[in-house]
C-alpha cells in the first residue's frame, strides 16, 4: 500500500484536514506508528499521545477536537472506517490449495467434501465427515465419528476428539483442544479417586471463533454447547456440560466450571471465574476478574467478587474512600488534642 490520504478519505467518504497528498504505506497503533503510517483516535484520552507519535496521518472521530499539525481524516466511526480500510488495503488472505498432503493420515471411510485442504501430518480417524471448503491445519487431529461443517478453518495443532460436532463458518486457532474429558472423579473410602466416565460430546454451532489454547471439555452426558456467533479469546477453559448463549464474548484466562449456563450476548472480561451449576441470564457483562459464585438473574454490568451490580460496587468504593478520609481527619484531630493537652499541663 502506498496511497495519498485524499484517496483514503474518498474510500471512507471522509473529510481531510491538512495536506491530502501525504502518502500512507500501512496502518499502526498510535504508539507504534512510524513515518508513512496511518493511526487512529477514538477516545480523547489518547490525544496527548499525539505529541509523541511518528504517524504521518490520523483517523479521528469527527466529534473529537484534535489540534495537531498531523493531517487528519475525520470520520463518524473510526472503528468501522478502520475495518473498511483493512478489508480494502490489507494483504490478501493466505490460500491453501485443496487436496490431502502426502504425510497426512486419513481413514479410508472418512468423508471429505469438495475443495478441502488437509495439511501436513494431519490425522483423521474413521467415521469423520468434513464439509466443503474447509482447511485442516498441519499436525491437527480429528477423532472418530466427529463431524466438521463447511468453511471451517482449523489452524495448526488443533485437537478435536471423538464424536464432536463442529458447525459451519468456524475458525479455531492453534493449540485448542475440543472434547477432552470433563474433570470428574469420585472419592473412594480409602481416599483414592476413581474417574467418572465422560461419555457426552461437544457441539460448536455456526459462526463461532475459538482462540488459541482453549480447552473445551466434553460433557459427562449430553453435550457441552457453544451457541452460534460466540467468540472466545486465548486461554479460555470451558468445562463439561457448560452452555454458552449466542453471540457471547469470552475474554482471555476466563474459566467456566461444569454445568454453568451463560445466556445470550454475554461478555466475560479477562480472568472471569464462573462457578459450577451457575445460571447467568441474557445480556450480562462481567468486568475483569469477576467471580460468579451464584446465579445472576438481571441483565447489567457486574464487578467485584462475588459479582455485584457495578453501581453498587462504585458506591462501596466511594464509601470506603470517604471513611478512609474521615479516619485520617480523626487521627489528625486526636494528635492536635494531645498536643493541646500537653501544652496545658
Amino acid at each position: 500500500m502506498d496511497i495519498p490520504i485524499s484517496e483514503i478519505a474518498k474510500l471512507l467518504d471522509a473529510e481531510v484536514i491538512g495536506d491530502g497528498s501525504v502518502r500512507i504505506k500501512t496502518i499502526s497503533g498510535i504508539n507504534e506508528a512510524e513515518k508513512g503510517h496511518l493511526t487512529f483516535i477514538i477516545d480523547p484520552k489518547y490525544i496527548p499521545a499525539l505529541k509523541k507519535t511518528k504517524a504521518s496521518a490520523i483517523l479521528v472521530q469527527a466529534d473529537i477536537k484534535c489540534e495537531t499539525g498531523i493531517p487528519q481524516i475525520r470520520v463518524k466511526d473510526p472503528r468501522k472506517a478502520f475495518k473498511i480500510l483493512t478489508d480494502s488495503l490489507a494483504p490478501p488472505p493466505i490460500e491453501f490449495p485443496a487436496g490431502i498432503h502426502p504425510t497426512a493420515v486419513v481413514a479410508e471411510d472418512a468423508i471429505i467434501g469438495d475443495n478441502v485442504s488437509i495439511q501436513p501430518y494431519v490425522v483423521i480417524e474413521s467415521g469423520v465427515t468434513i464439509g466443503d471448503n474447509s482447511v485442516i491445519g498441519a499436525q491437527s487431529y480429528i477423532g472418530h465419528f466427529t463431524t466438521i461443517g463447511s468453511n471451517v478453518k482449523l489452524y495448526p495443532q488443533v485437537i478435536i476428539r471423538e464424536r464432536i460436532k463442529i458447525g459451519n463458518n468456524i475458525i479455531i486457532h492453534p493449540g485448542t483442544v475440543i472434547g477432552s474429558d470433563g474433570f470428574g472423579f469420585d472419592k473412594n473410602e480409602d481416599g483414592r479417586y476413581t474417574k467418572i466416565p465422560q461419555i457426552g460430546g461437544v457441539i460448536i454451532e455456526d459462526d463461532v471463533e475459538i482462540g488459541s489454547n482453549n480447552t473445551i471439555d466434553r460433557a459427562r452426558f449430553d453435550n457441552t454447547i457453544i451457541h452460534r456467533g460466540t467468540k472466545t479469546d486465548n486461554l479460555v477453559q470451558i468445562a463439561h456440560n457448560v452452555e454458552i448463549g449466542e453471540n457471547s464474548i469470552i475474554c482471555g484466562q476466563s474459566g467456566i466450571a461444569g454445568s454453568a449456563k451463560i445466556g445470550k450476548r454475554a461478555v466475560l472480561a479477562g480472568q472471569v471465574g464462573v462457578n459450577g451449576h451457575v445460571n447467568i441470564c441474557d445480556d450480562v457483562i462481567l468486568g475483569a476478574q469477576v467471580g460468579v459464585p451464584s446465579d445472576i438473574k438481571r441483565p447489567g454490568f457486574y464487578m467485584d467478587t462475588p459479582a455485584k451490580p457495578h453501581m453498587e460496587v462504585k458506591r462501596r468504593w466511594a464509601q470506603r474512600r470517604l471513611v478512609s478520609e474521615a479516619l485520617k481527619k480523626v487521627k489528625e484531630h486526636e494528635k492536635r488534642l494531645n498536643e493541646l493537652s500537653g501544652e496545658k499541663e
